[in-house]
Formats: structure tokens, C-alpha cells, sequence
């Protein structure tokens, strides 16, 4: 090519722009994920959201309309849906563990409880131990809790304990028992047909991911992982949910967690340990 100078990529990036040419500024990512930077929790303001945002859910959840009919045409699909998948099991479930008293009645006990103890609990934590991963894991949490309000409104299901003929045993009922706001004396205080999803399984699997990820034991990884298996064995055995309730619970986990991924630019349990730390890696402070 003669005397011809062969631009380089480093040439390219070292020369200035000739003359009418124009060069956007590259976005700084970097910037902008700064900007979502965690704060540090303080703790009025961390105990108030979340009573407010407790309440607030409560609420709405049993405002919904309940649509006794459309809930027992559409429990009658998924029980049917089950079936043709090969999975409908609930019954059987229901029925083996009812005749073991002492199991029944520590499992109905466990619904009505750990549901909000564990969350709490793994909030406390994270709050303590955790405040730099703190916002983001709250985030995905209410996110889930926020998008199960919609299914509630849109897909009114009733449990299988409420199908007139589905054979199926209340365990708080047959045992006397306090184990679901929606049986007995405590059925008017809820609403008795907000079974999809499962919040029992989108707060537990919430609290067994996290634990499993960010425990360093290895004995408290294996009971995080143990919390979510158990309550979705105790929802399928008390006749409170369908397996299809479940994972109706995991898909709106799976959205709280995209959503806070968004937000923050990455997964909770790969933000820095705390506020203002160098992130040295997924795991690491």
C-alpha cells in the first residue's frame, strides 16, 4: 500500500476525533450502580416499614373479594391439572400424616408460627450481620410478598381443606387445634380463598436461600435448605395448599429477586457484607 499508514487500534483510540466527527461518552455503569448503593438500615425506620408493610398486605389480602364459587371451579382445575400431571398426591399426604396425632398437631403449629418467627428472625440477621446485603434481600422479599396480591386478586383458589368433595382433612379442625387463620374461630379474621401462591413457600424458600448462601456453618447452610423442603411437607399435609400453590410461591420469589437484582445491579448475597466495603466477592465482606 506504499507509504499508506495502517491505523492501529491503539492508534484508533489514541487519535482524537477529526473534524465533524462526534463521540458519545460511553454510559459509566459504575455510576449508576453507585447510586443504588445500600444504605445503612437504620432500625425505627426498618421496624416501621415493615409493621406498615405487613399491615398494608393484611390488608389488601383480605379485602379481596371472596369469590367462593370461581375459588372452587378454579381448585377443581388444579386438582385436575395435578392428576394429569401425575402429581397429585395431596391427598394420600394428607390423610397418612393426619393419623399420626402428635405429627399433625406440631405441624399445624408450625403453619400458624414459623411462617412469621423464621422471616423475622432472618431479617434480625441480616439487619446485624448483614446490613450491606440488608435493603436489597428485603427488596426481593417484599416484591414477592407484593406480586402474591396480584394472584390473590386475579386467581381466588380455595385450599383443599374447603373442597366440598375432596375428601380432604382441616387438621386444625379434626385435631382441636390453632394452626390457620382460616379454620375455626379464626376463618372470618382472613380471607379463606387467597391459597395461590403459597407465601408459606416464597417466605420460607426467601429464608433458606439466604441462609444457605450467607451462613457460614455448614450445619446452619443445611438447615436453611431444610426450612423450605419441611414447610412445603406441612402446607401439602395440613390440606393448606396444592404442590401448584407452591410453586406459584417460587415464581413470585423468582420476581422479587429479579427485581432487586435490577435495582442493585446484582444478587443480594453478592453486595458487600457492609455499607461502604470494598466487594470482594460473592461471599466475602
Amino acid at each position: 500500500m506504499g507509504d499508506a499508514h495502517v491505523r492501529t487500534l491503539d492508534d484508533l483510540q489514541a487519535a482524537p476525533p477529526a473534524s465533524g466527527e462526534h463521540t458519545k461518552r460511553p454510559v459509566d455503569r459504575g455510576r449508576l450502580a453507585r447510586l443504588r448503593t445500600p444504605r445503612s438500615p437504620r432500625l425505627w425506620f426498618e421496624i416501621l416499614l415493615i409493621a406498615v408493610s405487613y399491615w398494608t398486605y393484611s390488608m389488601i389480602r383480605n379485602a379481596v373479594p371472596e369469590q367462593k364459587d370461581k375459588a372452587l371451579r378454579n381448585a377443581d382445575w388444579i386438582w385436575q391439572a395435578e392428576h394429569a400431571l401425575g402429581i397429585a398426591v395431596e391427598h394420600t399426604v394428607n390423610h397418612a400424616v393426619n393419623s399420626v396425632t402428635w405429627l399433625i398437631v406440631s405441624m399445624n403449629y408450625y403453619y400458624a408460627t414459623l411462617h412469621f418467627i423464621v422471616t423475622i428472625g432472618v431479617l434480625i440477621w441480616l439487619y446485624r450481620w448483614h446490613p450491606g446485603r440488608y435493603a436489597a434481600a428485603r427488596l426481593a422479599l417484599f416484591a414477592t410478598t407484593g406480586v402474591a396480591l396480584v394472584g390473590y386478586y386475579f386467581y381466588p383458589l380455595a385450599p383443599p381443606r374447603l373442597m366440598p368433595d375432596g375428601g380432604f382433612v382441616d387438621t386444625v379442625i379434626e385435631h382441636g387445634t390453632w394452626g390457620s387463620m382460616a379454620s375455626g374461630n379464626l376463618a372470618s379474621m382472613s380471607n379463606q380463598y387467597a391459597a395461590m401462591p403459597s407465601m408459606h413457600i416464597g417466605w420460607s424458600l426467601w429464608c433458606g436461600i439466604t441462609i444457605a448462601l450467607l451462613a457460614k456453618p455448614v450445619w446452619a447452610k443445611a438447615l436453611g435448605l431444610l426450612y423450605p423442603a419441611t414447610t412445603l411437607t406441612v402446607i401439602v399435609s395440613t390440606a393448606n395448599h396444592f404442590w401448584l400453590d407452591a410453586l406459584g410461591g417460587v415464581l413470585c420469589l423468582a420476581f422479587g429477586y429479579a427485581l432487586a437484582c435490577a435495582w442493585y445491579g446484582r444478587l443480594p448475597h453478592r453486595l458487600a457484607r457492609y455499607v461502604g466495603a470494598a466487594e470482594l466477592g460473592p461471599l466475602k465482606a
